[in-house]
């Protein structure tokens, strides 16, 4: 049980328990005998006090528990540039934790203003999986079921929406499987990424993650549990994948997978001319025996490249590579992986250099490695606990991630590599194509309406207190800058991990689609209490008889 301040209850007759559940009821019923309508919100007069919400919360019987008490992580997420204390933290043990209390909430009615937040390993750079003075529900801590994989023609797993992505790697390996699609980083849960997306330099063969799901269950808006799938409340099982948490909780998902390979051929080459460098990263996607990962960078004013990749990487030709000069200067990279089995090095290695011989990269900067799959996919988790060591970590991140037409790609990058971005060293920048073919347009995610798009993100980290270059105030500036440039250059820009303060911006960046997200909202949480940290639906949605 959690425990209550001082003077928490009142002496009398009345606990404040008992007070609200006679307020909850008695706005129910004046509100049912009014309306005379089965499906319509609750209303009220009469707003509940924060205490008097958290006294109700408290009544109900939960495997998991309530804490008034937040050690600080459910103010915060990965971007550390905005803090927004709740007035609870759910810790569900079972799904039935989550849809009680979504229930009870929502049948409150507009008596209770609190909002709801999922919240998975706070990845999220702006506040998104944040509630500030509502509710935090820690998907961390709910036991789902047993990672197991289901073999056969069409091998599939089911997890936890809280299970982290880089164990159901561990666990489906054992088996001999993996999941078809990534993200960069795996230390994410499963319902975090597919409200987004889930994007790496598989998605151009694949798709992103979202378009690997076969089956979820929901929690939503409602308290309501639904299982849903393309063929079962097709609705929600899209308007949920890549819906920025809007419609529905992820509790469970069932996952396509494919035979995992062992080893990983992993390759870098340089360019020195974006023009080449996209005509050959768009290239090998266009290919159906090419590489099994392609992504690209960007790497501005940085100096010793080579010998950065020394560590990890042998040069094809080591005399040349030790001879390369980059300083000062613009290089686009382009980052290629081909899986294989050892039985197969032979052929994996005659398909590599028959791929790489139709490229035109810089040749002395060929690199290239051998790893495991599993060092390969956790690759940026190594990054991190350099980081973490030198205290790099826990910093701000003021990331931009944007999803550009292939036809204004080249615009974009004379301008933003050329005049706004001076240098890389802040953190990385990653460009790369993907085919619009292998993307599901059936889900909410908004991309640009052609075959071919980019992905192009800036992922830079701030340095505390200062006031230089590496400042958050600068980075942020300089991301306005390029935003700006799209705006009034008119590029069909659209961002991803969306972030907008406006509803009219938020109604641009769906476009014809809006009108939909509007329809789900209304029938999925029609009192707008979930994941309020985006900012796209404030008040409760009207409904009609």
């Amino acid at each position: 049980m959690v425990s209550k301040p001082a003077g928490f209850y009142q002496h009398g007759s009345f606990s404040f328990i008992k007070k609200t559940f006679i307020l909850v009821l008695l706005n129910f019923i004046l509100h049912k005998a009014d309306s005379g309508c089965n499906n319509s919100i609750v209303t009220s007069m009469v707003p509940l006090s924060p205490y008097e919400i958290l006294s109700s919360l408290q009544t109900l019987p939960l495997d998991g528990n309530l804490s008034l008490r937040d050690n600080g992580d459910a103010a915060k997420d990965f971007g550390k540039i905005y803090h927004f204390p709740p007035l609870a933290v759910l810790h569900p043990k079972t799904v039935s934790d989550i849809s009680r209390t979504i229930k009870h909430i929502f049948e409150m009615g507009s008596a209770s203003e609190l909002k709801v937040a999922a919240r998975g390993h706070g990845h999220s750079l702006q506040g998104q999986a944040l509630a500030h003075g509502g509710l935090v529900i820690n998907m961390e801590s709910l036991q789902g079921p047993e990672i197991k994989v289901h073999a056969g023609e069409f091998p599939y797993v089911d997890v936890s929406g809280g299970e982290l992505w880089i164990n159901i790697l561990h666990d489906t390996l054992k088996q001999g499987f993996a999941p078809k699609s990534w993200t960069d980083y795996l230390h994410l849960t499963v319902g975090g990424t597919l409200s987004n997306a889930g994007i790496s330099g598989q998605a151009f063969r694949h798709g992103p993650q979202i378009n690997n799901i076969l089956q979820l269950e929901v929690v939503t808006g409602k308290g309501e549990v639904v299982t849903c799938s393309e063929n079962r409340r097709a609705d929600l099982f899209y308007g949920v994948l890549g819906g920025l948490g809007q419609f529905g909780i992820i509790t469970k998902a069932r996952i396509s997978l494919e035979p995992a390979p062992k080893l990983v051929k992993w390759i870098r080459v340089l360019y020195s001319e974006f023009s080449i460098f996209a005509r050959d990263q768009e290239y090998l996607i266009s290919l159906e025996n090419t590489f099994d990962y392609i992504e690209g960078f960007v790497i501005i004013n940085r100096t010793g490249i080579l010998n950065n990749w020394r560590l990890s990487f042998n040069p094809k030709d080591p005399l040349q590579a030790s001879q390369f000069n980059s300083d000062g200067k613009t290089f686009y990279c382009i980052e290629m992986a081909k899986y294989f089995n050892p039985d197969e090095a032979e052929v994996m290695s005659q398909s590599v250099d028959h791929l790489l011989s139709e490229l035109s990269y810089i040749p002395v900067t060929l690199f290239l490695s051998e790893v495991s799959y599993v060092e390969f996919l956790d690759r940026v988790h190594v990054d991190e606990k350099k980081l973490r060591a030198k205290g790099l970590w826990e910093v701000p991140h003021p990331w931009l991630n944007l999803i550009i037409p292939r036809s204004e790609i080249h615009d974009f990058a004379e301008e933003v590599f050329g005049n706004i971005v001076m240098d890389t060293r802040n953190g990385p920048i990653i460009i790369y194509p993907v085919n619009q073919t292998r993307w599901d347009s059936k889900t909410s995610l908004v991309t640009p309406e052609e075959d071919v798009f980019y992905l192009v993100a800036f992922l830079s980290s701030a340095v505390p207190f200062s006031t230089g270059a590496d400042s958050l105030e600068y980075i942020l500036t300089r991301n306005k800058r390029i935003l700006d440039f799209c705006t009034n250059a008119q590029l069909r820009v659209k961002q991803y991990l969306p972030h907008y303060s406006t509803v009219e911006e938020w109604q641009n960046h769906f476009g014809s689609r809006w009108e939909a997200l509007v329809e789900r909202k209304t029938a999925y949480d029609p009192l707008a209490l979930l994941a309020p940290g985006h900012r796209i639906f404030q008040k409760a949605m009207s409904t009609s008889c």
